[in-house]
């Protein structure tokens, strides 16, 4: 078996003495002593699925380098609950022994950064980084370019911590532009999710010139066979990230929120929920690529036949792991509150990683997914190798 596939180092439940609602934290490594991945909080949450998204966060710390392994927590509530807070407050609490030392999280499905890290302040935990930062020389220093960078400001009036994982999808779907050389202005895109990830990657994409013809959110698909203006659609969103269909122009077609998913175009990005495109939805999929900004939307068997019809899938934990990675960046000092530098490297660092994966699709038929683990692996075994001899040490400044 391969080594990111193994069992997991440890797999916790925790039960809500308040509400009976279930915390899960599923740790799948550990680098250097610390495991990172987000908290989500969703109705249905479960341990399967939480254990799914560590180990997908072992691969993206693999595929980037981080010198940390891969972790996840999941609490079964909806966001929009008026108890959900003080469910994710007495999480945090219950899980402190891991965060204080081992666990580093972040914001997540229904979990934004800024609530977490209200909560860890709450709790005398400073930041949701803070098992890193308390290693780092001067915690203090490094806590303030850690806040500093989740909380500059970008054009557009939003936060570079909030819009980052959405450039990074965005530059992964511009890095399949380049390899296959296609003009960006006739570049057609069909986002599923108008939130934190599937909002970023939009705005990012109309920006580049690309042609966003068709976004979804829970209320409905939007299409625009011209070009949606992606920009003036976000900015009506509401707090939970629908957009406000009376601010609408009238020449924009409303469909179903399904439909968005069979849309004729050259990228798809699913970016709303996990498992979104299953095998019977395959015959209706038109894109000539599929790059995945949420976890795991696309399932096992839901590829495999994609790859028959020649559709290339772009694995999460290549494309969504922007986020991910400028975060590690950031606690280990290669960016800092600066947007432009920010942009710069995760741009290059997925330009880089996009063409060798439809390189590898069209000279040998391997699939994006099976190469990218193919490297996992390989960076997995390394970093093993140098904990067993004692290299394996993490250094923050």
């Amino acid at each position: 078996m391969a080594v990111v596939d193994r069992d997991p180092l440890l797999r916790v439940t925790w039960t809500d003495p308040v509400t009976g609602r279930n915390g899960y934290l599923v740790v799948h490594s550990l680098v250097s002593g610390l495991a990172t991945g987000g908290t989500r909080m969703r109705a249905g949450c479960t341990m399967s699925e939480v254990e799914a998204l560590a180990l997908g966060m072992a691969r993206k710390t693999a595929v980037f380098d981080l010198p940390v392994g891969g972790a996840k927590g999941g609490i079964d509530c909806d966001p929009k609950d008026p108890q959900a807070r003080g469910v994710l407050s007495r999480f945090v609490r219950a899980m402190r022994p891991w965060l204080a030392a081992h666990w580093v999280t972040a914001e997540d499905l229904g979990v934004p950064q800024h609530l977490i890290d209200e909560v860890f302040a709450e709790v005398g935990l400073g930041q949701s980084y803070h098992a890193a930062i308390r290693r780092a020389p001067d915690p203090e220093r490094t806590l303030r370019r850690v806040r500093a960078g989740l909380n500059a400001p970008v054009p557009g009036g939003l936060l570079l911590g909030d819009v980052v994982g959405g450039y990074g999808v965005a530059q992964s779907c511009l890095g399949v532009v380049h390899a296959r050389g296609w003009d960006p202005a006739r570049t057609t895109v069909a986002v599923q999710g108008v939130g934190t990830m599937g909002g970023g990657t939009a705005f990012y994409l109309h920006e580049a010139g690309l042609k966003v013809v068709a976004m979804a959110d829970a209320a409905g698909a939007l299409f625009d066979p011209v070009g949606l203006d992606v920009p003036a659609l976000l900015e009506t969103r509401d707090r939970f990230g629908e957009i406000d269909r009376t601010r609408v122009p009238e020449h924009v077609r409303r469909l179903p929120r399904e439909d968005v998913l069979s849309a004729d175009v050259d990228l798809l990005v699913p970016a709303a929920v996990s498992y979104a495109i299953t095998a019977p939805l395959v015959p209706e999929i038109n894109a000539r690529v599929v790059v995945e900004a949420a976890n795991t939307p696309v399932t096992a068997d839901a590829e495999e036949l994609l790859a028959t019809r020649g559709i290339p899938v772009i694995p999460d934990f290549v494309a969504n792991a922007g986020a991910a990675a400028w975060a590690w960046w950031l606690l280990l000092g290669r960016v800092d509150a600066d947007p432009v530098r920010s942009f710069q490297v995760l741009r290059e660092e997925m330009l880089a990683k996009i063409p060798p994966l439809l390189a590898a699709w069209d000279t040998e038929g391997r699939t994006p997914r099976a190469s990218a683990l193919q490297l996992v692996e390989q960076r997995t075994e390394r970093n093993q190798a140098a904990e067993e001899s004692g290299q394996g040490l993490l250094s923050i400044p």
